[in-house]
């Protein structure tokens, strides 16, 4: 059984429309990194999705892509959480504006 189209499309809509509501609405990095692996997930299954329609591979190289630079992401930003938390005891995003050398 396949899925059409248009809800795939539909899905990954809704994900990323989360993703930006969690984006802006938060103000805790945790949830903010979060939000932002949510938009890139949605991103990633709308390519695949695509992919489905047209022979090759390319939609599967660059979810591939999309990938590796979530991974990235969440390694760099996991890295300003914990020295963010150390610094001040607080995830709290206003607080990233003092991180200055």
């Amino acid at each position: 059984m396949t899925l059409p189209l248009s809800w795939l499309i539909s899905f990954s809509l809704a994900l990323f429309a989360i993703g930006v509501f969690g984006v802006v609405a938060r103000r805790n990095l945790i949830f903010m990194l979060i939000s932002i692996e949510i938009m890139l997930n949605a991103v990633a299954l709308l390519f695949v999705a695509g992919a489905t329609m047209h022979p090759g591979s390319d939609g599967q190289i660059i979810y591939l892509l999309i990938l590796a630079m979530a991974a990235a992401e969440i390694a760099i930003g996991l890295a300003l959480v914990i020295t963010m938390f150390r610094r001040w005891h607080s995830l709290d995003i206003d607080i990233l504006s003092k991180m200055r050398g």
